[in-house]
């Protein structure tokens, strides 16, 4: 028993140690000096409700609306109208009960290959293209490149990452942004930006909140996937992103200068991509709070925890 016991934890350890060979060497190739920030001439532009190309505004200018939420897309043609309807019921009414709140949502079609840019142009068309705006990339980059192409496209103060699926409630928005709130004071400028920690009286304001849920409380997983988990979340937490205990929901605000300034150094486009998001924010010093939330799995989904 105890030679078995000691085969298994060599064996362990020699899977772990091939992992990180793996991904220094993946690393390594793929590494650039400065990320690509490639923009098709199609990509430069979204129909208004008329069915008229205009020109999309940049991350760069200054914000007009208080809340810009990302919805990256593909393939989503069944689940995205509950989601949107979930989260266009509850924008609507908000804005009812407080006529200065404003809002855009940006959904960006990543490549699909259905009718999902069709569905999301529908609530243009019944909301105005003011409220909703929709993306179609020219080909597939990725949902790290999808959401990054909708922050550049931004308009709001704060910017919600919020998946397609629906698997958020989405008047938790609200528990995100009290958490937002509750880390430092708001700044004076327009274009905050933090250099502080969490947690210090520094004075200085927040600059991006991360939202999280107990994952082992809202589903059960296999015990090879739980294994998987487990595994993926040692090896973030020993290369790069420390003090984050879930590091793949789709559900995050970020204020705009936190977003451009973590969106503009990043290099990953698809799976894992909030692992580098949230390694630069580190780097940069922008405070991080985790926040629950109610999280439910949804049909369709094939990859849980690698974004």
């Amino acid at each position: 028993m105890a030679s078995l016991l000691l085969q298994l934890a060599v064996l362990g350890v020699a899977l772990v140690a091939a992992a990180l060979i793996v991904i220094f060497v993946v690393a390594f190739v793929t590494a650039t000096k400065m990320p690509s920030l490639h923009r098709h001439e199609e990509e430069k532009f979204f129909l208004n409700a008329k069915g008229q190309k205009e020109t999309l505004p940049s991350i760069w200018d200054s914000p007009t609306k208080q809340l810009s939420v990302v919805v990256p897309s593909y393939n989503e043609e069944k689940r995205l109208p509950v989601m949107m309807d979930e989260a266009l019921g509850y924008l609507e009414k908000r804005q009812k009960q407080d006529p200065t709140f404003t809002y855009e949502v940006i959904v960006v079609d990543d490549g699909s290959k259905d009718q999902t840019s069709k569905v999301a142009f529908k609530y243009c068309q019944r909301y105005g293209s003011d409220k909703i705006r929709v993306i179609t990339l020219v080909k597939n980059r990725g949902k790290g490149g999808a959401v990054r192409m909708g922050v550049f496209s931004s308009r709001g103060e704060k910017i919600l990452m919020a998946d397609a699926d629906g698997a958020t409630k989405f008047p938790d928005v609200e528990k995100l942004e009290k958490g937002l709130n509750d880390l430092q004071p708001w700044p004076v400028r327009a274009h905050p930006f933090v250099e502080g920690l969490s947690g210090q009286s520094c004075g200085r304001p927040t600059d991006y909140v991360m939202q999280s849920f107990i994952f082992c409380l809202c589903f059960q997983r296999s015990y090879f996937r739980t294994l998987l988990m487990y595994g993926f979340h040692f090896l973030v937490w020993f290369l790069c992103v420390k003090g984050i205990r879930d590091t793949q929901c789709g559900f995050k605000l970020l204020t705009r200068e936190a977003a451009s300034r973590t969106f503009s150094s990043l290099h990953i486009e698809r799976w894992a991509f909030d692992v580098e998001l949230l390694y630069i924010a580190q780097f940069f010093k922008i405070p991080i709070a985790e926040v629950a939330v109610n999280w439910t799995e949804i049909e369709g989904v094939y990859c849980l925890f690698f974004g």
